[in-house]
């Protein structure tokens, strides 16, 4: 790539950013840095992010139709998610960090897969989508991280990471400057969570033994 076409193009993303995308931006590195902590936060700052990245990616301007899809589950997920870690009664146990069975990867394959090919198919033939390829696969492998993440395993840190690998690019194709910064981070955290939650794990099964 050209340096200086990346300059111009990065100028005019700095121009282009709006305070809804860098508050969604920063409450989605809150979220994350709570995930790695292990923290039930994550979930009520991840509300704030995506549900403001939902309206900000549909709109005509960007045509991140998957991605906004995405948000959309990423809300409905922690929501769920919340859920699912605040049981703390006997009878409904928070659920322990684990590595997934081979079952859990053969789902979370499943929802990658045919997510992406459905994601594909809406965006060809139901709207005006430029990138409906690299789009539907980011969506498609961050929903099979969500759903790793919301069963608290320790692959979906991998997962999401793929995600994250191909989104950086997209995201400073289309000039969401704040957004591609938040996903470098993302990575960068995500690598760190992995490691992070497979200490808590080796920690789990020593006091287990």
């Amino acid at each position: 790539m050209n340096f200086e076409v990346f300059y111009r193009g990065l100028l005019e993303g700095i121009h282009a950013m709006s305070w809804p995308e860098i508050i969604a931006a920063l409450f989605g590195a809150i979220s994350v840095i709570c995930s790695k902590q292990n923290s039930i936060w994550l979930y009520p700052t991840g509300l704030i992010s995506t549900g403001i990245y939902t309206y900000l990616l549909s709109r005509e301007q960007f045509k991140l139709y998957a991605e906004a899809t995405l948000n959309a589950y990423y809300f409905i997920m922690s929501v769920y998610g919340w859920y699912h870690w605040a049981k703390k009664d006997a009878a409904h146990p928070v659920p322990p960090v684990e590595w997934a069975t081979r079952k859990e990867w053969g789902t979370a394959v499943l929802i990658a897969l045919v997510g992406w090919g459905a994601f594909y198919y809406l965006l060809s033939n139901f709207s005006n989508s430029d990138v409906p390829v690299i789009d539907g696969f980011v969506s498609a492998t961050a929903c099979s991280g969500m759903w790793l993440l919301a069963k608290r395993k320790i692959e979906n840190w991998i997962v999401l990471n793929i995600s994250n690998l191909v989104a950086i690019p997209l995201l400073f194709h289309k000039r969401l400057l704040p957004t591609a910064v938040l996903t470098i981070f993302l990575f960068v955290v995500a690598v760190m969570g992995y490691f992070s939650w497979k200490k808590i794990w080796e920690e789990n099964k020593k006091v287990a033994c």
